[in-house]
């Protein structure tokens, strides 16, 4: 416990009273009223259980840690010199639309010149591993780290591989992951070699000149399914330790197994949470090597890619932001090197009418605006000493931890996916996020708020969901697909009526709040500016409309609210809704069919009000 000024406990005493001055203001009653632990009601709890409190303070300071580089380097792997600052710059190039080999090879040497470090070559489809020599021609291995992704073809791109190591100017300084994943290619849908290839291919790494790792436990997997932060990482050193049962059993000694093995995690917009989770996930494999003799081996690699699950199809530019945020956190959390995937990458093949090369631009240039003009790099661990993320690592890092001995408890991670509750777990920590999303408790720029009904649609064709992804914002995607079909069938999107009551000041408030609802599902409406009921306006702008909403303040709709009810029916309404909560109308005669405020499950009512558009 550190020591605390003398006058700690009075300030701190202090701040409670302010919190508690804020609600009384808020709430309209005498601060006396307030208990003076109201504060409480700020903490935010995460997916993990872990409680988010609105202030930290040197009473939750901990023991220094030991420097970067240093076990158990939670502080980062290494400090490096100026020439080297900050964190790799990785890049994927193969397969979709890059073109042939000359022209992919072309587009490496270009990435390289303009500021990419890292190289991943994406050998799945096209190119094929046999044609890795011309792809990597020009390209300075001991400088240039490079990873495979080639699935099943993984230990034919190994054999083409390293004779270009071994005729590299310097084989001991080269540094290649083959990146087999047989673990963690179960969860989802990716391709993989076998474990029992895995594990020759890591046999045979070991003993080859260089930096040659074969294992990557790719914990980006489980995020992709939902996993919430401490999943990721328990579930990972889960399958890092297996990796490393396997390999010991197979002849490695622990050193040279700890020295196989890779992590690989995803980076969302969620900062402090990722900046803890990377410096949390480094800890504990060095813990796990410590445990098995080699504390000074627990180092492992640690690539960040950003999330695949939160990038959004519909109004991609804002996947720059989110990618900018995740980046930032990776790169500040410690990670050896962050992918930016390219913004539209939740689209099949890009967003339409877009480069390919302003794609990749954008993304590589996210990591050097970092690096390069906030000079990120040349800070190690720069969220280092923060009461918060101190505190937030420990937490993550106990949370991954319990994570962790529940599934070796269970008889390790192949026993564990094989029961069904690694699956289970993920699919339950996936309906929390979707149930959040869907209620709009997490927002998403551009799809959950402030859509953009003006966007030019999606081609039917690239309408679908990328492969072994379950993407945050799919459930209202998907509503956004129906308005789409709708709009290509009858030249309208759906449409709702707004009967706004009262005059502007008192009802804009709720007619923006259910514009930009339905919009989020693909509902386009109609204001016709104040009705008042009776009037033949009020009767010629709802007439007949299948869906309309009731927007105005709660005092007019004690005044008026009911009448506009009547009103509306007798117009012919085919669903009437309210902008507001149900007290408004608990006792009057008439009330209408549904509400529309902050606490409806949005995306089942927007569902359900699309079929009665016949969208």
């Amino acid at each position: 416990m550190p020591e605390l000024p003398a006058d700690f406990n009075d300030r701190r005493d202090a701040w409670y009273q302010s919190v508690a001055a804020v609600f009384a203001r808020v709430q309209r009653k005498d601060v006396s009223e307030i208990p003076p632990d109201a504060w409480r009601s700020l903490i935010r709890t995460t997916y993990d259980g872990i409680g988010i409190r609105p202030l930290y303070t040197r009473a939750d300071e901990f023991a220094e840690l030991a420097a970067p580089g240093v076990f158990p380097f939670t502080r980062g792997n290494e400090i490096k010199d100026a020439q080297r600052a900050g964190w790799g710059v990785s890049e994927t190039f193969g397969n979709e639309g890059f073109g042939d080999v000359p022209t992919i090879n072309k587009q490496i040497l270009h990435a390289l010149y303009n500021g990419t470090t890292d190289i991943i070559l994406d050998l799945t489809d096209d190119p094929a591993p046999e044609d890795l020599s011309e792809l990597l021609n020009g390209v300075l291995l001991e400088l240039v780290p490079i990873r495979l992704h080639a699935g099943v073809r993984t230990s034919a791109a190994a054999r083409e591989l390293y004779p270009l190591i071994d005729a590299s100017d310097n084989p001991e300084q080269v540094s290649v992951e083959l990146s087999c994943t047989p673990l963690t290619a179960m969860i989802g849908s990716g391709d993989s070699i076998s474990l029992d290839e895995a594990t020759e291919l890591a046999v045979e790494a070991a003993a080859h000149p260089g930096d040659v790792r074969a294992i990557l436990v790719d914990g980006a997997a489980f995020s992709n399914q939902g996993a919430t932060d401490a999943q990721e990482v328990g579930f990972a050193l889960a399958a890092g330790v297996e990796y490393l049962r396997v390999l010991v059993d197979a002849g490695l000694d622990t050193d040279a197994a700890l020295r196989q093995v890779s992590f690989r995690f995803a980076a969302t917009d969620e900062q402090f949470a990722q900046i803890a989770k990377f410096r949390a996930a480094r800890e504990l494999w060095a813990r796990v090597a410590e445990v098995i003799g080699h504390a000074e081996a627990g180092a492992a690699p640690q690539h960040a890619v950003t999330a695949p699950a939160m990038f959004s199809q519909r109004d991609p530019w804002v996947n720059m932001l989110r990618s900018t945020v995740a980046a930032f956190a990776a790169g500040v959390g410690g990670a050896t090197d962050v992918e930016v995937l390219p913004f539209d990458s939740a689209v099949p093949g890009g967003l339409p009418g877009t480069s390919r090369s302003f794609a990749h631009r954008i993304a590589r240039n996210t990591n050097l605006l970092l690096l390069e003009e906030s000079h990120l790099g040349f800070v190690v661990d720069p969220g280092g000493g923060s009461y918060f993320i101190e505190d937030l690592t420990r937490e993550l890092a106990d949370a991954a931890w319990d994570i962790f001995t529940c599934v070796e408890g269970k008889g390790g991670f192949r026993r564990y996916r094989a029961s069904g509750d690694l699956q289970s777990s993920l699919d339950a920590s996936y309906q929390m996020l979707r149930d959040d999303v869907a209620h709009r408790r997490r927002k998403i720029t551009g799809i959950n708020e402030f859509p953009n009904l003006a966007e030019k649609p999606l081609p039917v064709e690239l309408r679908t969901e990328p492969v072994g992804v379950r993407r945050w914002a799919a459930g209202f995607e998907a509503l956004r697909n129906r308005s789409d079909a709708f709009l290509e069938e009858h030249g309208t999107r759906p449409r709702a009526v707004l009967i706004p009551i009262g005059p502007l000041a008192k009802h804009n408030v709720r007619t923006g709040f259910a514009t930009n609802l339905l919009a989020s599902g693909g509902i386009e409406v109609v204001n016709p500016g104040q009705l008042v009921p009776g009037t033949d306006e009020f009767t010629e702008a709802v007439r007949g409309a299948r869906i309309a909403v009731l927007c105005g303040a709660d005092p007019e709709y004690t005044a008026t609210g009911t009448e506009a009810i009547r009103a509306a029916r007798a117009a012919g309404i085919g669903r009437l809704l309210v902008a507001g909560s149900p007290k408004s109308f608990v006792d009057a005669e008439d009330t209408p069919d549904d509400y529309l405020n902050l606490t409806i499950d949005a995306a089942a009512t927007l569902a359900g009000l699309l079929e009665m558009l016949g969208a």
